[in-house]
């Protein structure tokens, strides 16, 4: 499974309060990036959403930041095509955009920027009628989706599609509709990625992180692929790897027992 590390990304307390005094918390932030290299993330998500007047300036700092204290492709997580723009200048390597949708006014200002930079995309099965509220939607969003960016010149392996992870206290089918459509939507495409915000599925509930993990082993065995999420949580990385290797996607249980091997697995 793709790792994206989640951590470095405004909207969360510990890391806002880190970049709101960067100059003094550079070690920090060092340690931030690294840890989540060191615990498996494949690429690292930058976000600066909440700082929206600085965004594009602050979005060029940390991924050039970032990539200097890490040799790591990113994901560039913004929906403001200037500030990907200018990010993805500074970038090396092949990136991720975060994200695009079938939103006119979204696809259109990040699609000639996925093709600039040859980059992978993060793809919301959103349009602009809203969010899907049925499997169907979802399904025909990502359909939709591929084809369009098919169109365009994307190929399928360089597509991660988002079914969209709405939280179960306000509707505790939407956990089990995600799962149907990313079961549905690996049938249809078997080589493109898909991706999900997991944790939004606890969104509004105490004790978050176990309705966390327990979600995303079902994402993973209906074909869930990549996923945005915390590497420095040992428990979530270890039922991933857990999963891969019940859903025969470990082949040989080779990664287990690397991963016991190298210590990975706990006591």
């Amino acid at each position: 499974m793709l790792i994206i590390g989640e951590r470095l990304n405004t909207s969360r307390k510990q890391f806002r309060e880190m970049f709101e005094n960067r100059d003094q918390n550079l070690d920090a932030i060092r340690a931030l990036i690294k840890s989540q290299v060191d615990a498996g993330a494949n690429y690292l998500d930058v976000n600066v959403g909440t700082r929206v007047t600085t965004e594009v300036e602050d979005l060029v700092w940390l991924a050039k930041f970032t990539q200097e204290t890490v040799n790591i492709p990113l994901s560039i997580d913004t929906p403001n095509p200037k500030a990907a723009e200018e990010a993805l200048k500074v970038h090396k390597g092949r990136p991720i955009i975060n994200s695009i949708s079938l939103e006119e006014k979204r696809y259109n200002g990040m699609i000639s920027l996925v093709k600039q930079y040859k980059a992978g995309v993060i793809a919301l099965c959103l349009d602009d009628v809203g969010m899907p509220e049925t499997v169907e939607d979802k399904v025909k969003n990502a359909k939709r989706l591929v084809e369009r960016l098919n169109k365009d010149g994307v190929n399928n392996e360089d597509i991660y599609l988002d079914p969209l992870v709405q939280p179960i206290s306000t509707d505790t089918k939407f956990a089990l509709q995600t799962v149907e459509a990313i079961k549905q939507i690996r049938e249809m495409f078997p080589d493109v990625h898909i991706s999900c915000g997991v944790s939004n599925v606890s969104y509004g509930l105490p004790k978050r992180l176990f309705i966390n993990q327990a979600f995303i082993v079902m994402c993973i065995a209906a074909g869930m692929d990549t996923g945005i999420i915390d590497p420095n949580d040992e428990v979530t990385m270890r039922n991933i790897w857990a999963t891969e290797a019940l859903t025969d996607k470990d082949p040989f249980c080779a990664q287990w027992l690397e991963l016991f091997r190298a210590g990975k697995l706990g006591a």
